[in-house]
């Protein structure tokens, strides 16, 4: 059984699902800044709704991002917690593929990248772009879009479908594990930041000095 996490938006998703990633159970919800305080706790009770224990899981899956800078960082740290304590392997799976495999009609996915700039995944790209708010408009006109309700509310995107994650990101988490089962590397399996936390220089400042 594999428990899939996505907290990279306000939106944030948890689901069970089938070792060939077909589901259990879920939940989704909205959280502006308790992340950390609710991931673990929901995961928990959506395994005991389903009558499952933490013992039985098989794999973690977790949304890379982009998007929240905190959101992600719990979301992995259960996971990759998890995985160590249950020897269990854990795959990664970019949130905003994930968004756009849950809403086959959505033609983009939005997630916040600042006050005023947003990561904007187009179906059919391989990689996000950074948006200036001024321009989103234009860029996503006419488009059906999944966006964070946060997200469409404060850069007027019109109607949006807001992300529910994991089930997608179980499901193509089940297909990278039946080619490779060993999933992705425990230690080495980070968030896709793609940009430092605001506050910090894009550039390393200097070499790290063990004392």
């Amino acid at each position: 059984m594999i428990l899939a996490i996505d907290g990279a938006s306000t939106d944030l998703s948890i689901a069970l699902a089938t070792p060939d990633g077909g589901a259990i159970a879920g939940d989704s919800w909205s959280s502006a800044q308790r992340q950390s305080a609710e991931l673990l706790p929901r995961a928990l009770d959506l395994l005991a709704s389903a009558d499952r224990r933490v013992g039985d899981l098989t794999a973690l899956a977790v949304g890379t991002g982009p998007g929240s800078f905190t959101g992600l960082r719990v979301a992995m740290s259960i996971a990759k917690g998890l995985a160590f304590a249950l020897d269990r392997p854990i795959v990664g799976v970019p949130s905003l593929v994930a968004w756009l495999e849950q809403e086959p009609d959505a033609r983009a996915a939005v997630a916040r990248a600042g006050a005023r700039e947003a990561y904007v995944l187009a179906r059919g790209e391989s990689e996000p772009a950074v948006v200036d708010r001024d321009g989103l408009g234009d860029l996503l006109a006419g488009r059906a879009i999944v966006a964070p309700v946060e997200l469409a509310d404060a850069f007027a995107l019109g109607t949006a479908v807001r992300p529910v994650a994991a089930p997608a990101i179980a499901r193509l988490a089940a297909r990278r594990l039946a080619e490779d089962p060993a999933g992705d590397d425990l230690r080495s399996l980070e968030p896709i930041y793609l940009r430092p936390p605001r506050g910090l220089p894009a550039a390393p400042q200097g070499e790290v000095r063990w004392l």
